[in-house]
Order: structure tokens, then C-alpha cells, then sequence
């Protein structure tokens, strides 16, 4: 949590749901916060701080942005003057306009309503000045909880989500052989960025770990990454018989390969400690260079299960010396998981 001055309300994007643990989430970073707004499956959470909440440094915050302005009561005809005159002067001006609602039953009804308004205000503000295409000013975010409410604010784009509503779309990619595929796509977006070209090339290796039917392995292959899969179930569709694909029905906890690997990918259904301290084991080892896995979340106390699972992932990694990097994020593919990646860094050990 970057530190500001005057206290500051923040909004926060999250999986409906998950309210609650966004809002704890957010306030271990900043403990003398204040939780303004977290009703339960809105998906979203107000923060009041002196501090900046790190949008890099939360798990279960899909984006978050430092508030403007709001009008509690639109009126049903002209929404434009009173959300014109709720900008503030303040940035001046801003390289993007998104208009933005939850990601629940009701914000999908607005959308149709934001697609709509979203050039009248976009006129509105080059008319006056206020927009520009520059990548060093900041967004301009109008956030619609309902048809009467709106929450402005803004985000620095090289320090927050790079998509609306903290929503990475796709599409589902009719060969892959189960939508699971686009959980591992989201995440080398999501989590790999700029770096996905570097760090998934032709040729390379990688062991998927609870690989059944193939999904996690559709998306190596297709790099023409080789895949030893793993899984005691079948592969199906284009995984099955692929010549990139070896099939290995053994314990994923136990296997490792005859030679280190590039890639390690893991989406087994198993306790996040145990699975953590399995990844730990090959980043460590040198058994794999990267590993992308889920940890799957417990009914309760989820914040807590996480972090403390990560926190012995990392104390295991700093006693055997390995320099890594880790990210984490509740992906929007994801259900009651978080998705991590964490790779050997800089030479892989601590001098």
C-alpha cells in the first residue's frame, strides 16, 4: 500500500461473491482503512484510505480505482449534465473513457444502456478538451452500480487492469477440448503480459499436472510446446493422440521427469497448502524453470488459506536461495481458485 495524504475512497472490482474477501484483502495492505461499501454478490467493494491501494499487489481485486466524484440520484432523462458537472477539474484530462457496471445479472441489463451513452459523453468531453490520446494520462472510468447511481474515477494505465471492468474477454476456441483452456489463456495474459512471447516458445517442454481432458495442454501445444500429460482420466479431442502430447497416467504428486522442464502447469483439485508446497518443490529443485497452478479455495477464512499457503511457498523457495518471481490473481475464468505463476528469476540463485 503506497502511501498518500488526505484519506481517499477507493473502488475495488471483484468477483461477485467474493466482497468480503476483496474488502479483507484490501485492508491487510491497509490496515487503518475503512470498508465503505461491500455488499454481498455486487461485485464491488469501496475502501476509504490515506494510503494507495496496489492493484499488483491484491489477489482478489480485479481492478481498482481512486474515486472522483459520484451522483446518488440520476435522473431518467438527462444523466449527461449532472455526471458533467460530477467530473472534477481535475486531472484535466484523461487518454480513455470507460464506462463500466458489475459483473452481475443486473450490470449485464445496463449494458445495452452504456453502449448507448457512451458516445454522448465521449463527445461531450473532446468538445471540452478532456480527452487525449496519450498513454501517460489517466482513464476515466464512469462505474453504473444501477440505472440512478454513478461512481467516477480514475486509473493510471501501467498500474491497474488493462481491460474493462478488470476483464480480460475471450473467446472459447472450438478445438480446445474444454473451456478450461481459457483460464490458462487469461492467465498468460494476465499474469505473463509482455513477457508471453519470451517465455512460451516452440520447442519448449512442459509437464501438466491433472491434465484430463486437455485444456491446460491445447494451449501449450498450440505453441508447439511438447507436453507430458498427466492425469489418470482421458484426453479428448485434439489433445488425444497429438504427436507434442505424451499421456502418463501416474500420481501427479509423486512424477517428476527424467530430464528438467520448461513449463510446469497444474490445475489439480487439492488442499492450496499442498499444492503450493509441490510447486515449491519442482521451481526449486530446477525440476521446472515456470509453473502456472491453482489453488483451490476453502468455503472459509479464503484470504487467510491463501496467504499463508503463498507465504510457505515463498519461505521454502528463500531457505533453498532461489530468486523467483511470483504473481497472483483471482482471474475472471476463475471460480473458488486464485491462479498463480511463479518462476526462476535472474539466474535462479541467491549469491
Amino acid at each position: 500500500m503506497n502511501s498518500t495524504h488526505a484519506p481517499t475512497t477507493f473502488l475495488l472490482y471483484c468477483r461477485p461473491g467474493f466482497e468480503r474477501d476483496c474488502a479483507e484483502e484490501a485492508q491487510r495492505h491497509a490496515p487503518r482503512s475503512e470498508i465503505v461499501e461491500a455488499t454481498e454478490n455486487s461485485g464491488f467493494v469501496r475502501l476509504r484510505t490515506a494510503g494507495k491501494p496496489d492493484y499488483n499487489a491484491l489477489i482478489f481485486a480485479r481492478q481498482v480505482i481512486r474515486e472522483l466524484g459520484h451522483v446518488e440520484t440520476l435522473p431518467e432523462r438527462d444523466r449527461l449534465t449532472p455526471i458533467l458537472a460530477a467530473l472534477p477539474v481535475a486531472p484535466e484530462k484523461f487518454s480513455a473513457l470507460w464506462l463500466e457496471t458489475p459483473d452481475t445479472n443486473e450490470g449485464k441489463e445496463l449494458s445495452s444502456f452504456t453502449r448507448r451513452f457512451a458516445p454522448l459523453l465521449e463527445e461531450a468531453l473532446k468538445s471540452a478538451g478532456r480527452l487525449a490520446e496519450s498513454a501517460s494520462l489517466p482513464r476515466l472510468h464512469l462505474f453504473f452500480p444501477n440505472r440512478q447511481r454513478v461512481i467516477v474515477g480514475s486509473t493510471e494505465p501501467s498500474k491497474s487492469a488493462a481491460w474493462q471492468m478488470g476483464i480480460l474477454r475471450q473467446k472459447m476456441p472450438p478445438e480446445a477440448p474444454s473451456r478450461s483452456t481459457l483460464k490458462l489463456s487469461e492467465a498468460f495474459e494476465v499474469l505473463l503480459g509482455a513477457d508471453q512471447t519470451r517465455l512460451l516458445r516452440t520447442g519448449m517442454t512442459a509437464v501438466d499436472l491433472g491434465a484430463a481432458p486437455g485444456g491446460w495442454s491445447w494451449q501449450l501445444i498450440r505453441r508447439g510446446i511438447k507436453v507430458i500429460a498427466i492425469d489418470n482420466g482421458p484426453l479428448k479431442g485434439a489433445v488425444l493422440g497429438h504427436p507434442l502430447v505424451e499421456h502418463l497416467r501416474v500420481d501427479g504428486f509423486r512424477y517428476r521427469p527424467r530430464r528438467p522442464v520448461d513449463w510446469l502447469v497444474c490445475d489439480m483439485i487439492e488442499r492450496p497448502q499442498r499444492v503450493a508446497t509441490l510447486m515449491a518443490d519442482w521451481i526449486g529443485s530446477g525440476t521446472a524453470q515456470h509453473a502456472i497452478f491453482n489453488l483451490k479455495l476453502p468455503m472459509k477464512k479464503r484470504v487467510e488459506t491463501v496467504y499463508t499457503a503463498l507465504a510457505d511457498l515463498r519461505k521454502q523457495l528463500d531457505e533453498a536461495g532461489v530468486r523467483y518471481r511470483l504473481v497472483a490473481r483471482q482471474l475472471y475464468h476463475d471460480r473458488e481458485e486464485i491462479t498463480v505463476y511463479l518462476g526462476r528469476a535472474g539466474g535462479g540463485r541467491k549469491k
